[in-house]
């Protein structure tokens, strides 16, 4: 997929190695201001240093599968200000798998921006539903997901535990 220059300012594109710290950076403060207010202190730092850590971020920007599309990227002015990344569950279905903005760039467009520029990829690809999990309570998420045209599919308690709800949500693209 090509890059965008939407503005003088931001760049949309798939990641490479040289995007990986600051979709660490960006994944990781997302990450804490989504969860932080809804999970411990201890619980917060462990799926940071497992799932945002430079080495597991490397592999998944130089991996692609049908499963695995990589990491997106939204860049102002040069610094990674949003990730998401995907794939494949079903035949003509994709799963957005993570997304997170800098917390100090909510709200300004470049989310919605970024999304739409994954979304046409997947579509691209012959995907026609396009789904993906939010934690319930999750207050950031949830509203922008909704105004999207997601729709709530169901809910699903996790087995490792049963305090965490999540929501199933899909729409057609």
């Amino acid at each position: 997929m090509v890059k965008i220059v939407v503005s003088e300012s931001l760049t949309l594109k798939k990641a490479g190695p040289e995007e990986v710290k600051g979709i660490a950076r960006v994944c990781s403060e997302g990450w804490r201001a989504t969860y932080g207010y809804l999970e411990d202190e201890m619980y917060v730092n462990d799926v940071i240093k497992e799932y945002y850590n430079e080495d597991r971020i490397l592999n998944e920007v130089t991996e692609f599968s049908e499963s695995w599309h990589g990491y997106f990227v939204a860049k102002e002015n040069g610094e990674v200000v949003g990730a998401i990344g995907g794939g494949t569950i079903g035949e003509q279905t994709g799963e957005i798998f993570v997304f997170y903005m800098d917390p100090n760039k909510r709200n300004k467009g470049i989310g919605t921006k970024l999304l739409n520029y994954y979304t046409n990829y997947q579509r691209n690809l012959g995907i026609k539903e396009q789904w993906l999990s939010a934690q319930k309570d999750n207050e950031k998420a949830i509203p922008f997901y909704e105004a999207k045209g997601f729709v709530k599919q169901s809910e699903k308690r996790s087995e490792g535990n049963k305090k965490h709800v999540s929501f199933r949500y899909m729409r057609e693209i």
